[in-house]
């Protein structure tokens, strides 16, 4: 099967949707399928050999954070030719509701369509203003993919129609074993947190709060944090005596992600809002984490309802301590966790989830064949 991917989001950061699209391609080419994905992206940007550049990105405000698109008359030429060139049996674009590449494509295209939905916004002002004329491109979709309840309930209430519930997936091969980074966790305990620190639905500010709250009682209790952002800004948030054991690594390689992973004793996902699966969370439960995690519909879904985590109310630093402390002061607690966890997250392996989205493809490759041949 030839198959065209519509990244909406630039390819140079990372994000869970370019992760999703790079690991969905990366499972359909080892299931022997032919697989083009077109990306914003910067020029001196490594890319896979699959992948092709629709030119730079620039900042958009979107779903509560600064999303990095492409819309405008070159991406739309670039589209046009791939689109044209791909000559595709199927085009799966991934947030078509965002004035992204995926829209353009969406516009464009004649054949069989698949979009992916992974924004949860029920109160998206944009999707809202927009939707007589983001109807013009979505009306020619023929499948529609969810990655969770919350984003499927976006989609209706903003877009109408349905779809398939689909979740996102994860390579747990790549996060089952590493070595933990020098010096981790350490005697004194490790918390880790992976995000981008300046955006605030990642709640890096309730688990800083928390720890403000566990320093103190705990000596040797150190954070972890891995993240774009201001690390400056960071620190000065944390009160100077507990400064120094707050380790902040930036932006850091796929590898070293796994490795963080391993390097401590809980791994903390304090989201706030704006998450309809939380794909950090299922890495974590890849690896084998001890999971501390805001009680977010989408999290309390993977987690199991908190048989493969410790839930804490979210936005609460001082219940974000408690769970906290449970799990630093419980080893069997945590390793109990830790298998739950890895049992768990089993069912979003990327070699049975990229098997659902080849159905989808299928169903919609064939039906669009019966369509043309009754006409």
């Amino acid at each position: 099967m030839k198959i065209g991917i519509v990244c909406p989001y630039t390819w140079d950061v990372p994000g869970g949707v370019q992760q999703h699209i790079r690991d969905l391609a990366e499972a359909l080419i080892e299931l022997g399928h032919t697989v083009s994905v077109i990306s914003p992206a910067d020029e001196d940007t490594p890319l896979p050999s699959y992948v092709v550049s629709a030119g730079r990105a620039v900042p958009v405000p979107y779903n509560g954070s600064v999303a990095r698109l492409a819309f405008g008359f070159l991406s739309a030429s670039r589209v046009r030719r791939w689109v044209k060139e791909g000559n595709f049996d199927v085009l799966h674009v991934h947030e078509p509701a965002a004035p992204s590449l995926s829209l353009l494509a969406c516009w464009v295209a004649s054949g069989p369509i698949v979009a992916t939905m992974h924004t949860a916004n029920p109160k998206s002002r944009v999707m809202h203003v927009s939707g007589p004329a983001l109807l013009t491109a979505l009306e020619k979709i023929n499948g529609r993919i969810a990655v969770s309840e919350a984003a499927r309930t976006t989609l209706v209430e903003h877009l109408g129609g349905d779809a398939v519930l689909i979740p996102n997936g994860v390579a747990t091969r790549r996060y089952a074993v590493a070595e933990p980074l020098p010096g981790w966790p350490g005697e004194g305990g490790a918390i880790g947190f992976l995000g981008r620190m300046d955006e605030t639905r990642k709640g890096l500010a309730v688990l800083l709060k928390a720890f403000e709250i566990l320093g103190p009682e705990r000596p040797g209790l150190r954070l972890l944090i891995a993240g774009p952002g201001d690390a400056d800004e960071v620190l000065e948030r944390v009160p100077a005596p507990l400064r120094d054991r707050v380790v902040l690594l930036g932006q850091i390689s796929e590898e070293d992600k796994v490795r963080m992973l391993h390097s401590v004793d809980v791994f903390c996902a304090p989201n706030t809002g704006g998450e309809s699966f939380g794909i950090v969370l299922a890495e974590a439960m890849a690896a084998g984490a001890p999971i501390v995690a805001s009680d977010l519909d989408a999290f309390r879904r993977v987690l199991l309802g908190g048989k493969a985590g410790e839930l804490f109310t979210t936005g609460d630093p001082v219940d974000l301590a408690r769970a906290a402390r449970l799990l630093l002061d419980d080893p069997d607690r945590r390793a109990a966790l830790s298998a739950a966890a890895t049992s768990a997250v089993s069912v979003y392996d990327w070699t049975n989830v990229a098997r659902d989205v080849l159905n989808v493809y299928q169903t919609v490759v064939l039906g669009t064949a019966a369509v043309g041949v009754a006409h």
